[in-house]
C-alpha cells in the first residue's frame, strides 16, 4: 500500500492553489528578471561595447564578430550544466538549485563589471570574459526551466500556463531593465562610457540578486514533487539515464521545437548591432524600442498564458511563431529605411504580439512533456540543447548579412525559417496538454 501524504504535504496542498502558487510565480518572476537582466546586459554590451574593450586593434568587423561569438559561448556550456543542475533539482529539490543559479549569475555578472580591459592586462582580459560568460551560461541553464517547473507544479488545475508564463515575463522585465541601464549610460560622453560607464549596469546586478535571493528562499517545494520524493520515485534511477533511455524522442522534439527562441537574440543583440554600427538608427532609439516592447510584454505575456489555458497551448504557440516569421521582415526593413516610428511599430508586432505568444508558453510546453520525477532534468537538458542555436544566432546573422540596403534579407529568412520549423513541429508532433492533470504529464515516453 502506498503511504498517504504527510501533514507537511497536506499543508502544501491546502495552500498551493492560492498562496504558494502566487509565491512561486513571484519568486520565478524575480529570479528570471535578474537572470535575464544579467544575460541581456551582456548581449547589449557585446553589440555596443565589448569589441572596443576586449578586442581592440583588429578589423572592426572581426572584432564585432568575436564579440558576438562570446555571446554564444554562454549557450554552449548550457546542456552539460543543465544535466548536472537538473539531476540535483530532481533529487534534492527545485528550490535549492534555483537559489544556486541566482547567486552564481549575480556574482559572474558583477565580476564582468570589474574586468580590466585588454589594454591593461592583455589577452587575459578576453579569456576572463569568456570564463565569466561560461558561469553565466551554467546559471542560465538551470534557471528558466527550474523556475517554470516550480511554478507549473504549484499551479492550480487549469492555470498552469498562466502561472508558468511569469517566468518568461520576468525575462521581459530583465530585458527592459538591461536596456534601460544601457540607455542611461549611452548618454554619457563616449570616452567615459568606454573607460568606466559600461561597467555600471553590470555592477548594479548585485542589488537585484539580493532582492531575488530573499524572495526565492521563502518558497516551499511543490506538492507534486514532495509526493514523488516521499514515494521514492526521485531516487529510483539517475534522471539523466531515464531521459536518454526512455525520452530521447522527446529530447529531439524539444530541440526542433525550441528554435523559436532565436527571435529574441536576433532582435535584441544582432538587430541592435546592425542598426547602430551601420549608422541606420541611433542606439538610443533601438534601446528605446526594446524597452517599450519589453514593458508591453510584461502585460501581454500573462494574458496569452490565460488564453492558452482556455483554448490550448498549440493554437496560441503556432500562431505566435507564424506572426514572428512574417513580421521579422518588416522589422529589418524598417531599420533599413531609418524610420524610427516604424521600427517601434514593427518591434511591437514581432516582440509583443508574435514573440509574446510563444515566449511565455515555450518553457511550460517543454516542462509538460516530462513526468515529475525527471521533469527538471528532462526539460533542462533538452531545452538547453535547443538553445545552442539561439546563442549563436547573432553570430550566424553577422556571417550571412550582406552589404547594401537589402543585406538584412538572409537574416530575416534564417529567423523566419526557424519560426516555421518550430510551428510545424508543434502542430504535428507536440501533444496538447492544457486539459491533462499535472500528475499525468509526461506519463507516456515520447508523448
Amino acid at each position: 500500500m502506498t503511504a498517504g501524504p504527510t501533514s507537511a504535504t497536506s499543508a502544501v496542498a491546502a495552500h498551493a492553489p492560492g498562496q504558494h502558487a502566487r509565491k512561486a510565480a513571484l519568486a520565478s518572476f524575480a529570479g528570471s528578471t535578474l537572470e535575464y537582466y544579467d544575460f541581456f546586459i551582456y548581449g547589449s554590451a557585446s553589440a555596443l561595447i565589448f569589441n572596443r574593450i576586449f578586442f581592440p586593434g583588429i578589423d572592426p568587423l572581426l572584432g564585432q564578430f568575436l564579440s558576438m561569438a562570446t555571446l554564444g559561448i554562454g549557450y554552449v556550456v548550457r546542456p552539460l550544466a543543465a544535466a548536472l543542475i537538473g539531476h540535483f533539482g530532481d533529487r534534492i529539490g527545485r528550490k535549492q538549485m534555483l537559489v544556486f543559479t541566482l547567486v552564481s549569475m549575480g556574482l559572474a555578472t558583477f565580476l564582468i563589471g570589474c574586468l580590466p580591459p585588454t589594454a591593461a592586462i592583455g589577452a587575459a582580459a578576453p579569456v576572463l570574459l569568456v570564463l565569466l560568460r561560461v558561469v553565466q551560461g551554467i546559471s542560465a541553464a538551470g534557471e528558466s526551466v527550474g523556475a517554470v517547473t516550480l511554478s507549473l507544479e504549484h499551479a492550480p488545475a487549469g492555470r498552469r500556463a498562466f502561472f508558468a508564463s511569469w517566468v518568461n515575463t520576468g525575462a521581459a522585465a530583465g530585458i527592459m531593465l538591461a536596456s534601460l541601464a544601457f540607455l542611461f549610460v549611452s548618454f554619457m560622453p563616449q570616452a567615459d562610457l568606454i573607460a568606466w560607464g559600461w561597467r555600471l549596469p553590470f555592477l548594479a546586478s548585485i542589488f537585484v540578486a539580493v532582492a531575488g535571493f530573499v524572495i526565492r528562499r521563502r518558497i516551499p517545494e511543490a506538492e507534486v514533487f514532495e509526493e514523488a520524493r516521499e514515494a521514492g520515485e526521485t531516487k529510483r534511477e539517475l534522471p539523466l539515464k531515464v531521459v536518454l533511455r526512455d525520452y530521447w524522442p522527446t529530447v529531439i522534439k524539444v530541440i526542433l521545437f525550441g528554435v523559436w527562441a532565436v527571435v529574441s537574440t536576433i532582435v535584441s543583440a544582432f538587430g541592435l548591432s546592425y542598426a547602430t554600427n551601420g549608422h541606420l538608427v541611433p542606439s538610443s532609439a533601438m534601446l528605446g524600442s526594446i524597452i517599450v516592447t519589453a514593458a508591453l510584454g510584461i502585460i501581454a505575456q500573462p494574458l496569452f498564458g490565460i488564453l492558452a489555458d482556455r483554448i490550448g497551448r498549440k493554437p496560441v504557440f503556432v500562431a505566435g511563431n507564424l506572426i514572428c516569421a512574417a513580421s521579422i521582415f518588416a522589422y529589418f526593413w524598417s531599420i533599413s529605411q531609418k524610420d524610427v516610428p516604424l521600427v517601434f511599430a514593427t518591434s511591437i508586432l514581432v516582440m509583443v504580439v508574435g514573440y509574446g505568444m510563444v515566449n511565455p508558453l515555450g518553457p511550460a510546453i517543454v516542462a509538460e512533456m516530462f513526468p515529475t520525477r525527471i521533469r527538471y532534468s528532462g526539460a533542462a537538458i533538452s531545452s538547453q540543447l535547443g538553445l545552442i542555436l539561439t546563442g549563436f544566432a547573432p553570430t550566424i546573422a553577422a556571417a550571412v548579412v550582406r552589404p547594401g540596403p537589402d543585406g538584412w534579407v538572409p537574416v530575416a529568412v534564417f529567423t523566419a525559417a526557424c519560426c516555421c520549423l518550430s510551428a510545424l513541429v508543434t502542430l504535428v508532433w507536440v501533444r496538447e496538454t492544457y486539459k491533462v492533470d499535472t500528475h499525468e504529464l509526461g506519463a507516456r515516453a515520447g508523448a
